[in-house]
């Protein structure tokens, strides 16, 4: 074959890619790539959070997954936000603490309330991922034992408080549920 017999190779433009993502009942169309305004494949949904879209209840502390201040509810289930890539949550819905209030009202969710009646935080740079973890329990079981909520918060790490104001808080939510059934 001669060089005037070859077909010229057609370079594949790739397309545009992207994800959508619900977060705190808002959807979020994000372009995925390399350039300014893209949120790069290798971004996790804590840096999406609090980078590109200015959700910064979400903390990062240890970007390690071993502390849970990251935690995100990822369709009603608990995430370490920090170890999630932002491409693997496409079509989900992710809810963060700013997403907990009322959107009628703009008041606080009854779980930060309880927060806030039973002194269950100091600094506040943690409280965002234990509350996330606790709405997440509660979620799936409106009554749980002191056993269970110890249990759903134990990749939760605080250097400030007593986790006993914390599981105080969260038990007297269970119980204020638990009555209502």
């Amino acid at each position: 074959m001669s060089v005037k017999d070859k077909k010229p190779v057609k370079k594949k433009i790739l397309e545009k890619h992207h994800i959508s993502l619900t977060i705190n009942g808002y959807i979020y169309e994000l372009d995925v790539g390399g350039s300014p305004g893209q949120i790069e494949p290798s971004h996790t949904l804590a840096h999406t959070l609090r980078e590109t879209l200015g959700l910064t209840g979400t903390k990062v502390s240890c970007d390690s997954g071993a502390c849970g201040a990251c935690t995100v509810l990822i369709d009603e289930k608990a995430v370490l936000s920090c170890m999630t890539l932002t491409i693997e949550c496409d079509k989900k819905r992710i809810t963060t603490i700013e997403g907990l209030k009322d959107r009628a009202t703009g008041g606080l969710d009854p779980l930060q309330q309880a927060f806030i009646d039973h002194t269950a935080f100091q600094c506040g740079f943690c409280t965002p991922g234990i509350i996330m973890s606790a709405k997440a329990l509660l979620a799936k079981k409106s009554s749980p034992s002191e056993e269970e909520v110890r249990e759903a918060l134990s990749g939760n790490f605080c250097r400030c408080i007593s986790h006993y104001q914390v599981i105080n808080a969260i038990m007297s939510l269970s119980k204020k549920t638990g009555q209502e059934k």
